[in-house]
């Protein structure tokens, strides 16, 4: 799979709450006492090493860690406004994947509907990925929770077909 910052190592697990410790407050975390990124503002998304490491982590099954990342990137954007929106919307796409991997169907189905309806108001101006497929995901995931359950103890399960790819 592509990945759009090589350079950075991918965590040992990827953080499901009740299967893994948390990476970022227990002291075996894979990010403890981390902090996030500091973004300059204004955020070019289409080389923003934190929105593209967002990229990397969903798309290898870190979605927790994207989340992470991506929640960095719509601070630095004000946390409002159409960009801002469209960040929220990937940030939701993956609490989608964590509730999936915590066996939470309704969890699943609830963020995927918000992730479909704020990323449904983005084109790719604002939000430079393929929506197309990303609000498919999004719709399916909505409509059927149930399809996407993994609680596999793995420290990290893939269970999005789909990857995010840049416009």
């Amino acid at each position: 799979m592509h990945r759009y910052v090589p350079h950075l190592q991918l965590p040992p697990y990827s953080y499901v709450p009740g299967m893994h410790v948390h990476p970022l407050s227990h002291p075996d975390g894979h990010s403890y006492q981390m902090h996030p990124p500091k973004l300059a503002t204004p955020v070019e998304l289409r080389t923003c090493e934190c929105f593209l490491w967002g990229i990397d982590l969903f798309n290898t099954g870190y979605y927790w860690e994207a989340h992470e990342a991506w929640e960095a990137v719509w601070q630095a954007l004000g946390r409002g406004g159409e960009q801002a929106d469209a960040i929220k919307g990937l940030i939701k796409l993956a609490a989608a994947g964590v509730k999936a991997r915590e066996g939470a169907p309704i969890g699943v189905a609830r963020h995927a509907a918000r992730a479909l309806e704020l990323l449904s108001a983005a084109d790719e101006s604002i939000l430079p990925i393929h929506l197309l497929a990303i609000r498919q995901l999004a719709a399916d995931l909505t409509a059927h929770p149930d399809a996407y359950q993994n609680q596999e103890t793995a420290p990290v399960r893939r269970i999005f077909a789909v990857a995010i790819t840049t416009a």
